[in-house]
């Protein structure tokens, strides 16, 4: 079974927000909302997961982003921004989706995500990982 595929098994029987799997390793996963496990992912494991495979409950921009900054080679989103398909098409990452949206809401759907907003202007890791990490502060 090809890793992507193993980890969207795991995030449907395990009922987690991230599956990240590589030759055929489960290593790393959470169950967090939000942008904070594939933050987290990228400053803790960004040297030890290229190539691997991410699926994640939502991929936006921002999730897409980190995802070019640390190599990942392919992706699956249950539900994926047409913006985050045009980062991960531009860097040549694999990427499959359930569903798409012209962009990611907030909680209450009254507005843009807040991650979407901060990495409207940037297509940086290393500054797009600096500004969440502010964020997240706040």
């Amino acid at each position: 079974m090809r890793d992507i595929d193993l980890a969207r098994q795991y995030l449907e029987e395990m009922d987690i927000r991230i599956a990240v799997v590589r030759e055929g390793n489960l290593i790393y996963k959470s169950d967090e909302r939000g942008i904070k496990p594939i933050y987290t992912l990228a400053l803790e494991m960004r040297d030890g997961i290229s190539n691997a495979s991410v699926a994640d409950r939502v991929i936006g921009r921002g999730a897409a982003i980190l995802c070019v900054y640390m190599g990942i080679g392919t992706v699956h989103g249950q539900l994926m921004s047409d913006s985050a398909m045009d980062v991960l098409q531009r860097a040549g990452i694999q990427f499959t989706y359930e569903r798409n949206c012209p962009y990611i809401e907030n909680m209450d759907r009254s507005d843009l995500c807040p991650i979407e907003k901060l990495s409207m202007d940037i297509e940086d890791g290393d500054t797009l990982l600096k500004r969440i990490g502010e964020f997240i502060r706040e």
